[in-house]
């Protein structure tokens, strides 16, 4: 699914389903994707400022140079296997 330099601020994607999604360079402040599936997804150099991401599966996700500053990130599952994350500034 190609979705790079999508622009979904704000935006409710409560499970949401998108796996293998293309989301690099995407601008997802503030969206919603608690729950969602984002396994295997392309998430490099995103913005995912203030997201809510508690329960997301990001087993498998590529995030170098994503920034998660102020992201909910704590409860996602899989981050172990997240390429290239960087959890400064995420709660």
């Amino acid at each position: 699914m190609g979705l790079m330099r999508a622009e979904f601020p704000g935006a409710n994607l409560t499970r949401a389903n998108l796996t293998g999604a293309e989301l690099g360079n995407a601008l997802l402040r503030f969206t919603n994707l608690s729950g969602a599936d984002l396994t295997g997804a392309d998430l490099h150099q995103a913005d995912f400022i203030g997201a809510n991401l508690a329960g997301a599966n990001l087993t498998g996700a590529n995030a170098v140079g994503t920034n998660f500053e102020a992201a909910a990130i704590k409860n996602a599952i899989g981050l172990e296997s997240v390429k290239g994350l960087d959890r400064k500034g995420a709660r």
